[in-house]
C-alpha cells in the first residue's frame, strides 16, 4: 500500500470538496497522509479524522463516531446485522427506524442493540418512501466493517 503526505493546499481543496459532499464544515487537518488501496480507492488520515475516497466521492471512516454522527441514519435489526457487515446492501425489510434522507445522501447504518455504526452507505430512495414500502433496496453498503478500507487502516 503506498502512502503520501498531502500538502497543505491540497488538504484545503480535499477539506473543501469533502465539506459540500457532507453538508457541513470539516475542521482543518494537520499532517494529512493518503494511503493508496487500490487504483481507484484510498484512505486519508489525520489527526481525530479518517476519510475514504471511493467512487469518486468521499465517505467518513466507521472509526469516526464523531462524524458518523452528524450523518442521517438508518437502523437495522439483529437479522441484518451479519449481512451489512459483509457487505450487502441494506433491504426494506430489516430497517427498524431511520433519519430524514434523500436519494443518493450519504447514510450511516446502525445495529439496533448497541447503536453501534456498521457500514456507511448511499440512499437509493428518499427516507419519505420507506414507510410505504414492502421490500426493495434502501441503501447501496460502500463501506462496512472488516472491507478493505477497515483491514488496511488496522495495518497503518
Amino acid at each position: 500500500m503506498k502512502s503520501n503526505p498531502v500538502s497543505k493546499s491540497e488538504t484545503m481543496e480535499i477539506l473543501a470538496k469533502a465539506s459540500e459532499d457532507w453538508g457541513f464544515a470539516i475542521p482543518r487537518i494537520k499532517n494529512l497522509m493518503v494511503y493508496e488501496i487500490d487504483s481507484e480507492s484510498y484512505v486519508m488520515a489525520g489527526e481525530n479524522t479518517k476519510m475514504i475516497r471511493t467512487e469518486g466521492a468521499y465517505l467518513p471512516f466507521l472509526s469516526d463516531t464523531d462524524t458518523l454522527e452528524k450523518f442521517p441514519s438508518i437502523t437495522v435489526d439483529m437479522g441484518a446485522v451479519k449481512f451489512v457487515c459483509k457487505g450487502a446492501d441494506v433491504m426494506r425489510p430489516g430497517i427498524t427506524g431511520h433519519t430524514e434522507f434523500q436519494k443518493d445522501e450519504i447514510v450511516c447504518i446502525i445495529e439496533e442493540s448497541q447503536k453501534k455504526f456498521l457500514a456507511v452507505g448511499r440512499a437509493l430512495v428518499d427516507s419519505s418512501e420507506i414507510d410505504g414500502m414492502q421490500r426493495g433496496q434502501i441503501i447501496r453498503n460502500i463501506h462496512y466493517i472488516s472491507d478493505k478500507f477497515w483491514e488496511a487502516v488496522k495495518s497503518v
